[in-house]
């Protein structure tokens, strides 16, 4: 891969039958028009969006060579899943079961892309996700959520990922206020077993009324779980990180295309560094935010 952005090819709906759920699998798939061994990033939405949302992202990706999958969770808006639907409660697990139902499904998306088949590296895949989708995909990554005694649930982990995006990710369920404790038993992860290289992105400023902390919540995935993770910190940074989901959106409260930059141009490098061996390319972005003084980013790794 190199850093010349290429055009890129969107095929939507793609559906997996998804037995058992209630609603078949609908997918986006996005991928450049050329290329060849193109690794694959599997991306789960925040909550109310849909496999239409993070352009800013999802383009930007497929643009610099990589296969972006992006599944339509059933709390997605558009669905209109009533509160009282007996799914409601296992949505959380149904998520991940949409992450790994497209990841088994490669084969199926692959070929419903025009020009796309026999140019798929299926051993090279990420995950990514923003807020519960960061959750979502965490899971997948190796972390795992807590009952009420903190015993810790089924490992929903899957080795066929080799690298995680967690955007907004929530933190330990120990400090969640008391109407997400009642409403949102799911939102106790324990990272403790999330083992799998990931990149944490978190902004200084995002405030949630889910937690009783303040925005150092969203770096728990990073201080809390072992291996190899990176925490990229954006000052000034709110839940939507400077436009993630799509810019001039009712989520986007800190429109930034800047930090939206940033954003794509580190987690690209930092894919390309665990997924594709272009360590070369993680470094220089390393040593590039470290040495400016105006940098939009603090960066730091264990």
């Amino acid at each position: 891969m190199n850093d010349t952005s290429t055009p890129i090819v969107s095929v939507k709906p793609v559906v997996l039958p998804a037995p058992g759920r209630g609603e078949d699998l609908r997918v986006r798939v996005s991928a450049p028009v050329t290329g060849r061994d193109l690794p694959v990033i599997v991306f789960s939405h925040g909550h109310g969006w849909s496999m239409d949302g993070y352009a800013p992202l999802a383009d930007f990706w497929a643009a610099h060579g990589f296969v972006v999958v992006q599944p339509t969770h059933l709390d997605s808006r558009r669905l209109g899943l009533p509160a009282d639907d007996p799914r409601t409660p296992e949505i959380w697990r149904l998520r991940v079961q949409d992450l790994k139902r497209a990841i088994d499904g490669l084969d199926a998306l692959e070929a419903a892309v025009p020009g796309l088949a026999g140019r798929v590296d299926h051993g090279r895949i990420a995950v990514a996700g923003h807020s519960w989708g960061a959750q979502s995909a965490g899971m997948l990554l190796g972390a795992r959520v807590l009952d009420a005694d903190g015993v810790p649930g089924a490992d929903m982990s899957d080795p066929r990922v080799k690298a995680g995006v967690l955007l907004a990710a929530a933190g330990l369920g120990d400090d969640l206020s008391p109407f997400a404790a009642e409403h949102l038993p799911f939102m106790r992860p324990s990272f403790a077993g999330m083992t799998t290289p990931a990149l944490v992105v978190a902004g200084d400023q995002d405030r949630s009324a889910l937690t009783t902390r303040g925005p150092d919540w969203f770096t728990d995935a990073y201080f809390h779980s072992p291996g190899s993770k990176s925490l990229l910190t954006l000052p000034g940074g709110e839940h939507s990180l400077g436009g993630i989901p799509g810019y001039e959106v009712a989520e986007t409260t800190d429109e930034s295309p800047a930090r939206v930059a940033l954003v794509q141009r580190l987690s690209l490098a930092y894919l390309r560094g665990v997924l594709c061996s272009e360590d070369t390319a993680w470094k220089e972005a390393a040593a590039a935010l470290e040495a400016d003084p105006q940098a939009l980013g603090r960066l730091q790794s264990k």
